[in-house]
């Protein structure tokens, strides 16, 4: 699914609003989790999973075409943990061997 698939989606639930202004909803709310990224704070949606910042400290690395080790800079990384009623919804949709649709 894309951001505008996304903004589809959203005005077709909700008719009374105008596209346009969906997608100033969404493109808020990104926006908003990613300022609060951004100032290291850590974002929860209940029933869905978290969003934070993990820091990936320097280390060295190589060069797969040449071997040469390369410095590779510490950064900071967005990492998202899914929540367990997410999994569990996702999970309903398999049936006992694993393929997906047998259990709906």
């Amino acid at each position: 699914m894309t951001k505008s698939d996304l903004i589809e989606r959203v005005a077709l639930r909700v008719p009374h609003i105008s596209k346009k202004d969906t997608e100033t909803v969404v493109n808020t709310i990104f926006d908003s989790m990613t300022e609060s990224l951004k100032e290291g704070d850590r974002i929860e949606i209940r029933g869905f999973g978290s969003f934070q910042v993990k820091i990936r400290e320097a280390r060295e690395g190589r060069n797969p075409k040449t071997g040469e080790e390369v410095k590779i800079p510490a950064k900071r990384t967005p990492f998202f943990k899914v929540g367990k009623e997410l999994k569990e919804r996702i999970e309903e949709r398999r049936g006992p061997d694993g393929e997906p649709g047998a259990g709906s």
